[in-house]
Formats: structure tokens, sequence, C-alpha cells
């Protein structure tokens, strides 16, 4: 059976509606998961949750016929093992960055990876350098970066110790997760089944690792546990439905929509997550360091049109954000970013 199609012959509400709800699910999930930590302070049970109810998703998806994965093997498994274990250790910074910084933080590291990436592409892959345009982009984001960092009253050596390490993992993913996962030759929801299991199977090793299990366990026998809190119970819910729903909005937008209406809607979603983690709440930047926070954004959207301009540097095309990649599997792959988030809920860059 093929996978869910979005035709553009489908009347127009029907295209925005899918629009309107990539951007809220993309825009809402950095804030939703920053709520979630908060009210759930167990970063690896709840990514592992998150990873159970993707992968229970997309099968039970594929069951009743709404989309098309590859079936699953041991030999693509062991395959797929490195590419999937990257994945878990950018989830895992991830998810640690959000429990000891603010969503602005998270936004403006993570909008730092085109600057890590060009690098890496020219140091590494032997890329063309960079044009001036590129290289002015990459220079706004890092000064956008510096000054947030300068004026960061939340400043914390744990914190930013956990954004370096976040930087790095999501760099090496973007840089050498897509060639390793194309060689494989995996549909998006395959992609999407094999990272979700696979990590879920990661899991326990890191629970141990860290000692999580014990901070559980301590909690449970001493009855101070909050798994059951009506509050911790909504905020764990959302971010795991968020997770699976971004995964189909993303995927089915991407289809409907251009690839250039599909990137401005991702430049969009930056903008209003920024903005809905002001309005929401007290934990985000001082004003100065917002507006550090929004010229690392239009760094990053300089960035991008100068990359897509230049037919010259696909792999830097490939490593942007929110550019598509035509796929060879009935057009199912979309950019790492987006698989990322929609896999696990927790890559909540947009």
């Amino acid at each position: 059976m093929s996978s869910i199609r979005v035709d553009s012959t489908k009347p127009y509400f029907a295209t925005s509606s899918l629009v309107v709800g990539y951007a809220l699910c993309s825009s809402l999930l950095a804030v939703i998961n920053k709520f979630a930590i908060t009210k759930f302070n167990y970063p690896g049970l709840l990514t592992a949750l998150q990873y159970l109810t993707s992968a229970l998703g997309v099968w039970a998806l594929g069951k009743f016929g709404f989309l098309h994965h590859d079936p699953f093997s041991l030999q693509t498994a062991k395959k797929f093992l490195p590419a999937a274990f990257v994945f878990y250790l950018a989830i895992f910074t991830n998810t640690n960055l959000l429990r000891h910084a603010n969503v602005d933080t998270f936004i403006v590291f993570r909008s730092c990876t085109p600057l890590l990436v060009a690098l890496a592409d020219t140091a590494f892959r032997k890329q063309p350098i960079p044009s001036k345009l590129t290289f002015v982009s990459l220079l706004i984001i890092l000064g956008g970066a510096v000054g947030y960092v300068a004026t960061d009253s939340g400043f914390t050596l744990t914190a930013y110790s956990w954004a370096f390490a976040y930087l790095v993992t999501i760099t090496t993913e973007m840089v050498y997760i897509k060639h390793m996962v194309t060689n494989l030759g995996l549909n998006t929801w395959g992609f999407v089944l094999y990272n979700n299991l696979l990590s879920l199977m990661m899991a326990p090793p890191f629970w141990i690792i860290t000692g999580e299990y014990a901070e559980v366990f301590g909690a449970l026998g001493s009855n101070a546990a909050n798994f059951f809190e009506p509050g911790a119970l909504f905020a764990v819910s959302l971010s795991c439905v968020f997770g699976l729903l971004i995964s189909f909005f993303g995927f089915a937008a991407r289809k409907a929509i251009s690839a250039t209406a599909f990137t401005v809607t991702g430049v969009v979603n930056k903008f209003l997550t920024v903005a809905i983690n002001v309005l929401i709440w007290d934990k985000h930047a001082s004003p100065f360091g917002l507006l550090c926070l929004l010229l690392t954004i239009v760094g990053g959207v300089l960035y991008q049109q100068s990359v897509t301009g230049a037919g010259s540097a696909p792999s830097q095309r490939e490593t942007t954000v929110s550019k598509q990649t035509p796929g060879e599997n009935d057009g199912d792959d979309f950019p790492e970013e987006n698989q990322g988030k929609a896999v696990s809920g927790k890559l909540a860059s947009i």
C-alpha cells in the first residue's frame, strides 16, 4: 500500500489545514518539551516514552493502512544502529539542555548548526569554501550567539556544557547521518520506525550510566514520584502526542506545498516559538538576549537563501534545516531535522 499522499488538486482549505497544523506543532514543540521536563524531571524516561509512542504510532498506522513503512529486519537494524546511536545522543543532549536552560538558549544553539555544518563540509567532505553571502550569514549567526551568551542571566556551566554537547552531536548527525541513512534506502516512515525502536532499546543502558534509574526507583520508594500527578501526566502525554503529530504534519505539509513555502513556514515557526515562549511564562531571555536570538535566526535565513541559490553546493542544501530533498521512495524523504522532530518530539528545531 502506498503512503499518504497530498494531491495539489485537493481543496485549498485542506492544504491550508496541513500547513497550519505543521506550523502549530513545530512552533509549540520546544515549549511543550520544556514544559514536560519541568513537570517530569526524568529526561531519560521521558524520551523513552516518546520513542515508544512514535514507534507504536507508526506501526499502528501502518497496520491500518494509513501509511507505508519498511518492514523491520535485523540485518537493516545492524546497519542502521550507528545512525540511531548518534540520533539518540542528539536527543539525550537536547533533553538535558532543555532541563537546565530555557527554550531561547536551545534555539540559539540550534540556529548555530549551519556554522559548524559549513565548516565540517569544507574540512571533511571537501566541499567548496562558502560564498561571500554564506560567510556573512555565518558571521551574523555567530555574532547573535555570542551576544546572547554574553547577556544570558541564566548562564550556568552545566547548561552550556549540555548546549555544546548538543551542538556537536546534532552537527554530526547532519553531516554524517544523511549520507548513511540515504544509502540504506529506507523511506521516511521506515526511518521513523527504526530510529525510535532502536533508540528505545538504547534507553535502559543510558538510565544506568546516568544514574537516572536510581532517581526513579528512589522517588517511587519514597512516594515522592510525580508520575501520576495530573500536571505531569498531561505534560508527558502532550509531549508524546506532539512528537507523533509533527511526523504526520511535517510529512504531509511537505508534500502539499513547494519547498520554498515549506522553508518560509519553518522560518515563521522559529519566530512563533520565541513569541509563544515569551508570552506564556517567564522562562525566557532578557530583551537584549531576545534581540540577539532574533539576529541569529535572521542569520540562519540568510544562510538558507545563500545555499539555496548556489547551484554548486548540494551538500550544504541537504544540511540546511528546512530545505527539501527529492526522495526516491515515492517522495518519502524529508530532511533529517524534520525526521528527528518527527520520530522523537525532542529535536524541537523548527
